[in-house]
């Protein structure tokens, strides 16, 4: 079977097609993620949001959500605000701790995030500090799609962290 052929190219799509969406709208779909996350961890309190399910290569939800952390302080902060960040990537992902704290610190993070993005220019380039497995990506070239690159982050870590609650409340 072969692949569906792509649209015809009509003129209005290309590399130099702008799209601007406000700070507010971005941050109104950040936090979206991050009110799912949040909840999802008071849901399940201390010990099952600390504990790994029994899934191949899962994280616990404290610690899916103690990487977006991560992910909105290096993207957000560094790429975007142009804000010096110590991030230690490895620790994100065996964190563990007070549902509490980590909550606050969520919404001290996304305020920080609004901090950050509050006056970029999205057209204009971020840090060249990426590595080989980035080059040829849109978020190498421009600081809105390193914001595009946070939501996807974001909205993939949350169906991480449903899964991962789902199998948890079941049991495994």
């Amino acid at each position: 079977m072969k692949p569906p052929e792509p649209p015809p190219d009509d003129g209005l799509a290309g590399d130099d097609t702008v799209v601007a969406v406000s700070g507010d709208d971005f941050l109104w779909f950040v936090d979206l993620a991050l009110d799912e996350m949040m909840a999802i961890v008071r849901h399940l309190g201390e010990a099952q949001a600390n504990r790994r399910p029994r899934l191949e290569g899962a994280n616990s939800p404290f610690a899916i959500l103690t990487h977006c952390l991560g992910v909105m302080a290096f993207w957000g902060g560094f790429m975007v605000g142009g804000r010096t960040i110590h991030r230690d990537r490895e620790a994100e992902f065996v964190a563990e701790g007070r549902v509490e704290d980590l909550v606050q610190r969520t919404v001290a993070a996304r305020a920080q995030l609004a901090v950050d993005i509050g006056r970029v220019d999205s057209m204009s380039p971020p840090p060249d500090v990426l590595g080989p497995d980035d080059y040829g990506r849109p978020y190498e070239r421009t600081r809105g799609a390193v914001l595009l690159h946070i939501l996807e982050e974001l909205l993939q870590h949350l169906g991480q962290m449903q899964v991962s609650r789902d199998v948890l409340m079941a049991g495994g």
